[in-house]
């Protein structure tokens, strides 16, 4: 069975150029033989119509052979003509892509194969005498004209598929592989600082991709780019194990890059010392696109860049690399801090959601002492966002923490303890900030924690909680378990990422927190004056919090629980 690349080359090459051979051989045939038929020449009759074809006289050939050099010649001006043009409207947009296009394989061959054509074709118009007629030569370059036309087609067709967006991108990731697993063979020497300049060119070339896209609003090809980076990481994990000490240390040329020169001397060592500079300068791009995308608008982009982020956090877990999984963190918290200042509700609301499946990721490797790390950081956030009076961001982050305190206690975490003070810690101050709405929410998700644990059998880490509620007014918990009690269904209505809303409690988590209501001296009653908006028509939902009333209409969007 043929590889794909030879199959490929089947399919795209051979079987196009054959196909229109033939039709134009087999029309110039039919009409030949019909005129030979209607009217034989007068001489030579005991030839036949293809010997009498190939008799060539080298008085009358003279000129169709000259005519062979300026045909392949004026179709290398064709093609020269028409790739110039798509090669400059698509550097115009992608960069770089001039120099991609001519460091190509198959446009070298297919322009050298013109450039042959053309110099048999003059050399065959002075190689013709009287006497003599070079038929080998002269029908080798019948067949370079013949392919050189017949090509014509099936080179455009591979030219406009090397400059589709997609190709561009996949062609720099393959390239940036290609040069890190070549730089990370290589020992001491100029090879793997060649290789490692390479490689940042190359990731540089997809972030350019990427800006440029963002700027242009043409979100597929962004996203492609994005990914593409994150496709490079994920190979590169797999090289490094095997790479040689050379690599991990940076070269004059790296050292000199934007992105490394104004770094201070000592966390450069550091980067050496961690072996993580190509994962930083990767994660660096990706800061770069999440601060320009969230500027342009382009927040799918903001969010891709989070996802994406995620799967190296992930795949370092999956490899017990904590150093990676540390630096992975410091972006994550960077992506938060910009959203935050910024304002951006919806796209902290994504963010967070990576965040989470990033620390769930993290319990399940045993990574234990990063994970209640990544959760004092989330706190730490969350605090940010009262003071930014963002109480939708705040109550987000506690139904996070209250999800990996759930998993904590699923997985036996010897940590958990650790998490739940971290997660009781969420309130504190928020009534001397004057965030009420904020602690109502952070005081919802605290419920439906000790609703698990009671349904669990963990009493104590219950009372623990109830303990910690004891101080609240009548009003608010008598609020807060009539807002819960509604919350009937476990999927929002509308589409989130999320799956289900946050603020559903199964059946049997239900009873539990009835009664650990009950414990807090709290009954149900009827709507209290401190309650939620109108429930909607059917779901039995409250509005999400961070709805504004029409009287307090000063939030922004963002996507509902």
């Amino acid at each position: 069975m043929p590889s794909p690349s030879v199959a490929q080359w089947r399919q795209q090459w051979l079987a196009p150029m054959a196909l229109l051979t033939a039709l134009a051989l087999a029309v110039f045939a039919a009409l030949y033989y019909a005129d030979y038929a209607v009217s034989p020449p007068a001489s030579g009759r005991g030839l036949g119509p293809l010997d009498r074809y190939f008799t060539f006289s080298a008085d009358l050939i003279a000129d169709a052979a000259s005519a062979l050099g300026a045909m392949i010649a004026a179709v290398l001006g064709i093609v020269v003509t028409v790739v110039s043009i798509v090669v400059q409207l698509s550097a115009a947009r992608y960069p770089k892509v001039a120099t991609m296009f001519f460091r190509d394989r198959t446009n070298r061959a297919v322009i050298s194969f013109y450039v042959a054509a053309c110099v048999c074709g003059v050399w065959l118009s002075f190689g013709l005498h009287p006497d003599f007629v070079p038929r080998l030569t002269l029908l080798a370059t019948l067949g370079l004209t013949t392919s050189g036309l017949a090509m014509m087609g099936p080179y455009f067709a591979y030219v406009f598929r090397f400059l589709e967006p997609a190709n561009i991108v996949e062609r720099v990731r393959r390239d940036a592989v290609e040069n890190a697993a070549r730089g990370t063979r290589a020992g001491e020497g100029e090879l793997s600082a060649a290789m490692q300049a390479a490689t940042l060119v190359a990731l540089e070339e997809l972030t350019d991709v990427a800006s440029h896209c963002i700027n242009g609003r043409d979100k597929l090809t962004a996203s492609s780019a994005v990914d593409a980076l994150r496709d490079f990481a994920l190979a590169y994990l797999g090289l490094k194990p095997q790479a040689r000490p050379a690599w991990f240390r940076l070269a004059g040329q790296v050292r000199k890059n934007p992105d490394f020169v104004a770094m201070d001397p000592e966390s450069l060592d550091d980067l050496e010392a961690r072996r993580t500079w190509v994962e930083w300068k990767v994660m660096r791009q990706y800061l770069g696109i999440y601060n320009e995308a969230a500027a342009g608008g382009m927040r799918d982009i903001s969010y891709l860049v989070a996802i994406d982020t995620r799967y190296l956090g992930e795949a370092a877990a999956a490899r017990a690399d904590p150093e990676l999984v540390s630096l992975v963190l410091r972006y994550m918290n960077s992506y938060l801090r910009a959203t935050l200042n910024a304002r951006d509700v919806r796209t902290a609301y994504n963010v967070l959601n990576q965040y989470r499946l990033l620390v769930e990721a993290l319990l399940r490797a045993g990574l234990n002492d990063i994970a209640v790390e990544a959760v004092g950081h989330m706190k730490y956030y969350g605090h940010v966002s009262l003071d930014l009076n963002l109480s939708f961001v705040a109550e987000t982050v506690a139904y996070d923490v209250c999800a990996l305190c759930v998993l904590a206690h699923e997985l036996g975490c010897p940590r958990e303890p650790d998490l739940l003070r971290i997660f009781l810690d969420l309130d504190r101050d928020s009534s001397e900030r004057g965030q009420e709405k904020g602690l109502k929410g952070v005081r919802k998700a605290q419920v439906k924690l000790a609703a698990y644990y009671l349904s669990a059998g963990e009493d104590e880490r219950a009372e623990h909680i109830r303990r910690d509620m004891e101080g609240e007014s009548r009003e608010r918990l008598q609020a807060i378990r009539y807002e819960l009690e509604r919350v009937t269904s476990k999927d929002f209505w509308e589409i989130i990422d999320r799956g289900r809303n946050l603020e559903y409690l199964p059946p049997d988590q239900r009873d539990a927190m009835r009664r650990f209501f009950e414990s807090l001296g709290v009954t149900a009653s009827a709507r209290p004056l401190a309650s939620a908006p109108p429930l909607t028509h059917d779901s039995g939902a409250r509005r999400p919090p961070h709805a504004p009333a029409p009287s307090a209409a000063r939030q922004p969007a963002a996507p509902a629980k």
